[in-house]
């Protein structure tokens, strides 16, 4: 059952109630992330969620830690380009008290100078991390490609400089402006007491600003870019990414059917293609990624330093395909029942759900009942799937990264 409520606070609380289960997911959601910041600190949304988890005025850090686990609790957080979330997930008796030590982190963190200092080396290191992960890296190159001039090309983690700049004061006043109560959506789901749940919020939220500004949206279609990463790594990384849509579109599933017959099983085309019958990569898959106004459509292969330009082109014999003799029926009611299956056992993850109607709610002000899910994948027409094939066949929309441990010429490949 689901319902929603606006607090006396002003923040909005969506709510699934699973009786069969004996847990509660809890997450608070802000619409604050990477494509929200001041050029000049990025990377502030991501530290800011670190920080969370560093001190309150009556916790320790390892307070935090410990009270966490003697709930049972499993703490969280994450920022992504649009929002960040903080969550945590409990038996449902103690869903007062994961609620008291989620708003203590999330009203009351301190964000002392001497764990910002110690906490910012943490993020290098995260940094260097996603540096020594080509295939992170690779990801990382495409969209800053795809979405170039664009703030969703902002990477999420920042800068070393623009980490370095920012202080105390600078943290805290972001998130006074930012973590308002029009930008934040309360999301709960599991088996939990809705008043309890509501009058907690209602009270640790009480002090929060109620609204900040609306921002300009900045939606610009850039042409295709073609960026290399040398580093030295055993194997090359290729990704291609055109635009696609956003969370709300009417074509959202017809394209996940699609990424699913391109790139999304062991049946699929290109993993046939190009791993089974090529032998050209281990890892082969598309997906397409949505933001509330926008998207982009991925191609990603892991390849030896030799086979790079192999595997470009059994890509592009996929989508030139694609293109030229569509998707079959038999192809087409295979994709809707595995999107179908996939959903149906999602729907047991408590945790999965809360993040499910927390972000349908924070990024599009808008629920979504499995039946609705189920009934959009259905809906894929012959007709969505042209416009869709439209979208993610041509080769020349695509723009492309590739780490290597050699410079090729990337844009010969995928253009030639």
């Amino acid at each position: 059952m689901f319902k929603t409520r606006k607090l006396d606070c002003g923040a909005r609380i969506v709510m699934e109630e699973n009786s069969y289960v004996k847990s509660v997911a809890i997450g608070i959601f802000v619409k604050a992330g990477s494509v929200d910041e001041n050029i000049e600190y990025q990377g502030i949304s991501h530290f800011v969620e670190h920080m969370m988890f560093k001190g309150t005025d009556k916790r320790s850090p390892k307070d935090i830690a410990q009270d966490a686990d003697k709930i049972a609790g499993n703490m969280n957080a994450f920022t992504s380009k649009e929002q960040t979330c903080y969550y945590i997930k409990t038996l449902t008796e103690h869903t007062e008290k994961a609620i008291e030590l989620l708003t203590d982190i999330f009203m009351h963190s301190r964000f002392e100078t001497r764990e910002m200092n110690r906490e910012r080396k943490v993020i290098f290191e995260e940094m260097s991390m996603c540096e020594d992960t080509p295939d992170d890296l690779v990801y990382e190159v495409a969209t800053t490609n795809v979405f170039d001039g664009n703030p969703i090309a902002r990477p999420i983690i920042g800068t070393r400089t623009a980490l370095r700049r920012i202080n105390h004061d600078i943290l805290k006043d972001y998130v006074n402006k930012e973590y308002t109560a029009d930008s934040i959506v309360i999301s709960v789901a599991g088996n939990f007491d809705e008043n309890l749940v509501c009058e907690a919020f209602d009270t640790a939220l009480s002090g929060i600003k109620k609204t900040k500004p609306k921002k300009p949206e900045n939606i610009i279609k850039a042409k295709p870019l073609y960026g290399v990463r040398v580093k030295e790594i055993e194997q090359s990384h290729i990704t291609l990414a055109t635009r696609s849509i956003g969370l709300g579109d009417d074509l959202y599933a017809t394209l996940a059917v699609i990424s699913n017959i391109l790139g999304g099983t062991m049946n699929s085309r290109l993993f046939q293609n190009v791993r089974e019958q090529k032998g050209l990569a281990y890892s082969v898959y598309s997906m397409n990624h949505c933001y509330s106004k926008d998207g982009a459509f991925y191609i990603y292969a892991g390849v030896s330093h030799s086979n790079i330009h192999k595997a470009i082109n059994a890509i592009k014999e996929e989508l030139a395909l694609l293109k030229k003799n569509g998707i079959t029926a038999e192809e087409l009611e295979t994709s809707k029942v595995q999107l179908k299956g996939n959903y149906i056992y999602g729907l047991e993850n408590i945790t999965g759900r809360m993040m499910a109607i927390g972000k349908n709610m924070l990024l599009l002000d808008k629920y979504f009942s499995p039946d609705d899910i189920i009934a959009e994948i259905d809906g894929v027409t012959d007709e969505k799937l042209a416009k869709g094939i439209d979208m993610v066949s041509d080769i020349n929309a695509y723009s492309a990264a590739l780490v290597s441990n050699h410079r090729p010429k990337l844009k010969d490949m995928v253009l030639g």
